[in-house]
């Protein structure tokens, strides 16, 4: 890239905050390779890694010495010319090498203003750019794996060919407005146009059907364990991480607030949150806040776990209600459910009975009897197999594996490798271009010139996820949350 007045050299750290023994700071604009010629002794810059001894020119003072690339633009991150130094990651190298670089004509770099440089200089599309802010906010495998793949341009190569459909399917369109009295054109857009706008609006929403796990990749999802007080919830949070996040006592109402942790499932990064007990009344104000929490949580949630300790499940814990009002529960894992849950019956009160809880649960959802080893027997009418249902002992670790591995399974389940919409952006993009599309079928016979507009919509929206057109709105949202040096 050419020398330009407007347009300045700035620096960041490249690598990781605080000490190290390497570090790499990053110099990118027009300036960077006069400014490094003179930190290291005023020595013509080439492309051949070298190690120099970097100084301060005004007085000669040694900043460090260290390894020295320098990447001449085009053929550089930025597209510019780029200088980067591997020095010893202290924090007074650090100090002294930003004053020199700010004496000799540089500034400090904005967050993500090196990648928005390559973004402005064709290096990256905003797809890709997208996919490099995910790659250094991977948690998992599968994160890694699929910020990679975007990062190659899987999805980049499928928008701009539905951008390149749509193009040509304005080619018969444009004709019928162009020559309205010719006899034939209103049949060839019937025979090209109006088929390959039904099949690519099929195609779009396929792909928005299909994308839903990318996004649960990228985002994770969002776990809350519900129950009575002193049904185990806590144990279990504590089992799942391995840890003891939360605290565990016989005392009722124990835990007032969220306890969160962060898990591993299969490569999907699950937020797991213990709420606080749910009970039909309480005096405590307290109490009542936290059940409040709890009960919003799970609404929120996208998988609710139900825990129940099967010897405490008596007329205590359970709250008589009408039969007309009796919850229906979904279909879980491991089996569909009637039309509404069978009623518990106890000893001498035959009436039916809901858990506190019980309503919230949704398909895919699970319900965990818990404290196996005391040997409890599970009520009747809330059967194992009416629900995805597992009996667990925290204190044993009986079945905790077991559970595990069946909600890893479920939450990773399905999906694939290839190209796929992860942020709402895309989806958004998506689905204003299927809606296009949508109209433009509809109005084809019609109103054909209302029909090239909706397909020039259409092309617009998915020009979008490259950033191909109209994305100046968004840019500084997205390359916000990128960090410094990057």
């Amino acid at each position: 890239m050419s020398s330009s007045s407007n347009i300045e050299t700035i620096f960041a750290r490249a690598s990781g905050a605080g000490k190290a023994g390497i570090a790499v700071f990053r110099l990118s604009g027009p300036e960077s390779r006069r400014i490094a010629g003179e930190l290291v002794g005023g020595r013509s810059m080439l492309r051949e890694p070298k190690l120099y001894t970097l100084a301060d020119p005004a007085d000669g003072a040694v900043i460090d010495r260290g390894l020295v690339l320098f990447f001449e633009g085009p053929a550089s991150f930025t597209g510019e010319d780029v200088a980067e130094f591997h020095l010893h990651g202290s924090r007074a190298v650090e100090t002294a090498l930003y004053e020199t670089l700010t004496s000799l004509g540089a500034r400090p770099a904005e967050a993500g203003e090196f990648t928005y440089r390559a973004l402005k200089n064709d290096r990256l599309d905003l797809a890709q750019a997208e996919a490099l802010a995910d790659l250094i906010d991977a948690e998992t495998s599968l994160q890694r794996k699929q910020a990679l793949g975007q990062l190659d341009g899987r999805l980049s190569a499928v928008a701009e060919d539905w951008r390149a459909r749509l193009l040509s399917i304005m080619a018969p369109l444009e004709a019928d407005i162009d020559f309205p009295d010719e006899g034939d054109v209103p049949a060839a857009i019937a025979g090209e146009a109006g088929p390959a706008i039904v099949a690519l609006q099929g195609e779009l929403s396929r792909f928005l059907d299909e994308s839903g796990r990318a996004r649960m990749i990228r985002d994770g999802v969002s776990i809350a364990i519900i129950g009575p007080p002193n049904a185990g919830k806590s144990s279990l949070l504590n089992a799942l991480a391995g840890s003891d996040i939360a605290i565990v006592s016989k005392t009722p109402g124990t835990t007032r607030d969220v306890v969160e942790t962060r898990l591993d499932l299969g490569g999907i990064v699950a937020t797991v949150a213990d709420t606080a007990g749910l009970r039909t009344r309480t005096n405590d104000e307290i109490e009542r806040i936290g059940m409040a929490k709890a009960k919003a949580r799970a609404a929120k949630a996208d998988i609710r776990i139900l825990v129940l300790d099967p010897g405490s499940v008596s007329r205590e814990t359970l709250a008589p209600i009408e039969r007309d009002t009796t919850p229906v529960i979904p279909p879980f894992l491991g089996g569909a459910a009637p039309a509404a849950p069978a009623p518990i019956e106890t000893p001498n009160d035959n009436r039916p009975v809901s858990i506190e809880g019980i309503s919230m649960l949704r398909e895919g959802d699970f319900l965990i009897w818990s404290k196996s080893d005391l040997g409890a027997a599970i009520p009747y009418g809330v059967a194992p197999d009416l629900v995805g249902a597992m009996s667990i002992s925290a204190k044993t670790g009986m079945g905790v594996g077991a559970f595990l591995h069946t909600l890893s399974a479920a939450v990773s389940q399905g999906g694939s490798d290839g190209p796929a919409l992860t942020r709402a952006r895309h989806v958004q993009a998506v689905e204003e271009a299927s809606d296009a599309l949508s109209r433009a079928a509809q109005r084809l016979a019609s109103a054909p010139e209302l029909a090239a507009e909706d397909v020039r919509l259409a092309a617009r929206s998915l020009g979008q996820i490259t950033g191909a057109v109209g994305v100046e709105d968004v840019l500084g949202e997205i390359f916000s949350s990128f960090c410094i040096g990057k």
